[in-house]
């Protein structure tokens, strides 16, 4: 079979771009959820649960996988926000998309922003979340993160073809740092994912 430039631009044309690679890709959706609290907006946090195989202890939005049966990630992060802190499709409003994460395990994490409604009882699912907590959103305005670099280096595997690439073994490889950044409150610290969101939204909605 010949390619044509008829064939090629069937499939290209009008077509939306994804990241490289998606479709071998873990999908994680998350919520940073707002809540008004003594007439002053907070953020609301989860502790997971120390029986969890996967960061137990740590301070995390609500969210998880999408699933196949999930329509977006805006359905996966509402359904995971409704399965962990015990509440009702009807009392999570979406107001917005953040930007989406490309980790580099291979995983791509959509976050969203929203608010829980005032006086929504929260009845937390005790086998994925230890405590749920606030924090005003003021705090956070008001105290910058820390920032610590995480230097990133590429190391092939003991296998990797050097003999077909220019400069073999000494090839220059590049590297990168990634920024961590630390927020404090009170005895918590939220650090990883779940910082970065934040520091994101933070600067989104209260940059010039």
């Amino acid at each position: 079979m010949k390619p044509s430039l008829v064939d090629i631009n069937s499939k290209i044309h009008g077509r939306n771009a994804e990241v490289l690679g998606n479709e071998r890709f873990f999908k994680f959706a998350v919520l940073l959820p707002l809540i008004e609290k003594n007439d002053e907006l907070h953020v609301l946090f989860e502790v997971r649960a120390h029986t969890l195989r996967r960061q137990p202890g740590e301070v995390c939005f609500p969210g998880g996988k999408v699933d196949r049966q999930d329509n977006s990630p805006m359905d996966a992060a509402i359904r995971e926000t409704c399965e962990e802190l015990g509440v009702m499709e009807k009392e999570v409003n979406i107001m917005g998309e953040l930007d989406f994460l490309v980790t580099s395990f291979q995983s791509i994490v959509y976050p969203f922003a929203g608010v829980i409604k005032a006086g929504t009882k929260l009845s937390s699912n005790p086998d994925e979340v230890e405590e749920v907590f606030t924090v005003p959103l003021s705090h956070f305005i008001n105290h910058p993160p820390e920032r610590h670099d995480i230097r990133v280096h590429v190391k092939p595997d003991d296998s990797f073809p050097f003999h077909l690439i220019p400069n073999g073994e000494e090839y220059n490889w590049s590297s990168s740092a990634m920024p961590e950044f630390f927020y404090y409150y009170k005895d918590y610290v939220i650090w990883g994912m779940t910082a970065r969101i934040l520091y994101h939204f933070i600067h989104l909605t209260q940059g010039e």
